[in-house]
């Protein structure tokens, strides 16, 4: 579904890459982790991914569409859950899903429908006319995935989607992902709940100063680094205990 080929990045004035010749194929259907610490490069490779940014060198293409050659295309495969929450708090639920299925051509009972669809499905149907300010950050975290998946995207990047939720919220996002999934969806996950990671991913890949470190399935990453107990020792292992802190 994904491949990418010796992509480094470097921004300007920076005095390292970002991304420095990283190559990884993602395929069809997976649930693949991209985990790294802080200033690892996760952001720099989910812009490039998502045609936010462009790479210093290198290529990519999702389901055989490059940007270069299918910006349209490539962008209309694609949903985005960003970490912070992308919607008007002055609108109500429906009015800020049916805003952003407009910017993807979707309209009519259609769109109508899938959106009270999806708000009955995560749990949120007596709320679909109440203003997203209103809202806890649970509400917004499920409202916000909503908003990525009225066009059922073939691939669905989600950056750190259960943070700050509580433990319902979370279980809700999680089956709902899964569900997604199950239908066909390719996602590309990043976080830095590391168990939840364990548990939810198929694969992952650790990246460190913008290099591939690791990859694999998580149970067998720990079962190759030895005295690991789970996914969170075998990150330690590889990326040091040293304090990521960056202004």
């Amino acid at each position: 579904m994904i491949h990418i080929e010796h992509v480094s990045k470097k921004y300007k004035k920076a005095d390292n890459y970002s991304l420095s010749d990283l190559s990884l194929f993602i395929d069809k259907k997976e649930i693949f982790g991209l985990l790294g610490p802080n200033g690892a490069g996760k952001t720099t490779l989910i812009s490039i991914l998502c045609s936010l940014i462009k790479p210093t060198s290198g290529s990519f293409s999702i389901k055989g569409l490059t940007y270069q050659e299918h910006k349209h295309q490539l962008k209309q495969l694609i949903g985005i859950v960003p970490q912070e929450y992308a919607l008007y708090p002055s609108l109500t639920a429906f009015e800020n899903l049916k805003y952003f299925g407009s910017m993807y051509g979707l309209k009519g009972k259609s769109l109508d429908e899938k959106i009270h669809d999806s708000l009955d499905h995560l749990g949120l149907a007596k709320f679909v006319h109440k203003k997203i300010d209103t809202f806890s950050g649970g509400m917004k975290r499920r409202v916000n995935l909503i908003a990525s998946i009225l066009h059922n995207p073939k691939v669905l990047f989600l950056d750190e989607p259960t943070v700050g939720v509580d433990v319902q919220s979370k279980n809700v996002i999680i089956e709902f992902l899964q569900e997604l999934n199950k239908n066909g969806t390719t996602i590309i996950y990043t976080s830095h709940h590391l168990n939840e990671a364990e548990t939810f991913c198929t694969r992952v890949a650790i990246i460190d100063h913008g290099k591939l470190i690791v990859k694999g399935k998580p149970k067998e990453l720990i079962n190759n680094n030895p005295g690991a107990h789970n996914l969170e020792d075998v990150f330690i292992s590889l990326t040091g205990k040293a304090l990521r802190d960056h202004a």
